[in-house]
């Protein structure tokens, strides 16, 4: 933005509209996106065109409408110039722990991990037409399935569904007709229906309770800085998987983690701290530097429980993205002594 006035209004002045809507804009562009660096790159967009176009602003919609209205078209943009984003359960097969792990593939293809907490996005409905809550809408796995969806059909879900937007809006939205809005709603309805599993996490954390879910976080912390594999086990389901964006292998099933952690993570000492990603619990974990004598963050473990077991872990091997979180970047203990040597 410039510094200089805009008609009648300041950049002060237009911070001051739109700093209200600023979080649930980022999670709108990182719904359509998957990406929180290009839900960053979309919402400075979206901004920077708002403000241009703010003399323009005749009052017709509300100023969120018309917020959203720019954020969505920008994020669709945005989408025609990017590779679609992708978890590794979705980008090929399951790998064989015993073979090659690989390098991580560098280019921008896998959904990233998202700060819903810290960026303030709040629970519950967006309105009382939407049909997901608006953290169920940043989980992994409705993230990953909306990703599938053409570009338009994605937004046309996430106006209706998540924001609560009516047909009428969201036609105006994407500047098309009621009938083609309500065409792609339902095309988009079934596809998603089809990825995403019977149960949420939102209904699942609280159908579990506070308690049984820090214990179920608590034992899986246990179990690995402990490097007990039957313990770690024992919390999957017997179709859990494990993936590490950015590298593309991932893993199925009891005996295939049970043999990637053997061979891999559990050669090596960590410590872990509990946050929250994507509306879901997740760890920071934190690998030993003998070095700097100290843990270095390391990788972001976001699990999917269902009930009090776990479903998938997705360990983003992303330590850059642990500010985010709000954790730290190294972490020290009293007694290195007590740890233990894989």
């Amino acid at each position: 933005m410039t510094s200089a006035s805009n008609g009648a209004a300041t950049e002060d002045d237009f911070r001051r509209l739109v700093e209200p809507h600023r979080a649930e804009l980022h999670a709108h562009c990182y719904r359509m996106l998957g990406s929180v660096h290009d839900a960053e790159d979309a919402l400075q967009d979206a901004l920077l065109r708002a403000w241009r176009a703010l003399p323009r602003f005749e009052g017709r919609s509300s100023l969120r409408s018309w917020l959203y209205r720019i954020a969505t078209n920008t994020s669709l943009d945005l989408i025609s110039r990017r590779r679609k984003r992708v978890l590794p359960v979705d980008f090929g097969p399951s790998a064989d722990p015993h073979d090659e792990f690989g390098e991580p593939l560098v280019e921008s293809v896998w959904i990233e991990p998202y700060a819903d907490e810290r960026q303030g996005l709040e629970g519950g409905l967006a309105g009382p037409d939407a049909r997901y809550e608006q953290r169920e809408s940043v989980e992994l796995a409705f993230i990953a399935a909306v990703q599938h969806l053409p570009a338009r059909q994605r937004a046309v879900l996430l106006l209706r569904d998540v924001l609560g937007f009516s047909a009428r809006e969201t036609a105006e939205t994407l500047d098309t007709t009621i009938h083609s809005v309500n065409s792609a709603l339902r095309r988009a309805r079934r596809a998603v229906n089809e990825r995403l599993p019977e149960q949420s996490q939102q209904v699942t954390l609280r159908a579990l309770g506070d308690e049984r879910v820090r214990q179920v976080v608590e034992g899986y912390v246990d179990a690995l800085e402990r490097g007990d594999i039957d313990a770690i086990i024992a919390m999957l389901t017997d179709e859990a998987t494990w993936s590490m964006p950015p590298y593309r292998s991932w893993f199925r099933g009891h005996k295939a983690i049970a043999g990637f952690l053997t061979e891999g993570p559990f050669r090596e000492r960590w410590r872990h701290i509990p946050t929250r990603a994507n509306g879901q619990v997740a760890v920071g974990c934190y690998l030993w530097d003998a070095e700097r004598e100290s843990y270095v963050a390391a990788v972001l473990d976001v699990l999917t429980l269902r009930d009090a077991q776990i479903t998938a872990v997705t360990a983003f091997v992303t330590p850059e993205a642990f500010g985010r979180f709000g954790l730290p970047g190294e972490v020290r203990t009293a007694s290195e002594s007590a740890c233990p040597s894989r």
